[in-house]
């Protein structure tokens, strides 16, 4: 059994701002999210958890934590930069702050945030869930196919919004309902397993955050 496990980056300035970041945008981490990854680290050493691999998204939010954890787990692991793990490239939504977008454009962040397969992508220049879940899903079968053995562990580390989309098609939900669980909270981990190769997936952890020790607020979560 193959197990994956996918953490979405830390928090950063514009998370804290309440701004879109997407693929194209990009802010720093803030101080306190080092200490989250830290957190995060001591979580899976306790777990006795041996990656053969971190593979991340090459947008600067993603690489800091991969490299982070990577330092902090006492194990010599190739981190591996994969474009197709970037953010949505949410179009004419990246920079701006939720208010100012759902003022703009209502009905595209209503569909996006709750009614995916109503999301009309091209009205605001961005990329549509297929496409997303597309190019995601290629990378995550890869990995699978690479490490098919029962003590293979890979750490994948992206974005909020991707990461929700990728992983519910991964085990199975239907877009329309991509959105049922909510988002995904920074520095947070899930765990995904597969027994045949990436061809199906199971849940195993979805959302953990007990490690971080606090009470997570409404720019926490995507």
């Amino acid at each position: 059994m193959t197990k994956i496990y996918f953490v979405r980056h830390g928090k950063t300035e514009w998370n804290l701002e309440g701004r879109y970041q997407g693929a194209h945008g990009d802010s720093p981490l803030l101080p306190v999210s080092y200490r989250d990854i830290t957190r995060l680290s001591k979580f899976l050493l306790e777990k006795h958890v041996q990656f053969q691999a971190i593979y991340t998204s090459p947008l600067l939010r993603a690489q800091t934590t991969a490299v982070f954890i990577s330092e902090h787990l006492n194990q010599t692991i190739p981190i591996i930069v994969c474009p197709d793990l970037r953010e949505f490239n949410l179009g004419l939504m990246e920079g701006k702050t939720f208010k100012e977008v759902e003022s703009k454009y209502p009905n595209e962040v209503d569909a996006f945030r709750h009614r995916p397969d109503q999301f009309d992508a091209a009205k605001i220049k961005a990329e549509s869930f297929s496409q997303l879940i597309l190019r995601m899903r290629k990378v995550i079968v890869s990995i699978a196919e690479k490490y098919p053995t029962a003590t293979d562990n890979i750490l994948v580390v992206s974005h909020g919004a991707a990461l929700t989309a990728l992983m519910q098609s991964l085990i199975g939900t239907p877009l329309a309902d991509l959105r049922k669980d909510g988002g995904l909270a920074n520095t947070s981990l899930t765990v995904l397993a597969t027994t045949d190769a990436g061809q199906s997936f199971q849940k195993v952890v979805w959302n953990e955050t007990s490690y971080l020790g606090k009470k997570l607020g409404a720019t926490d979560s995507v």
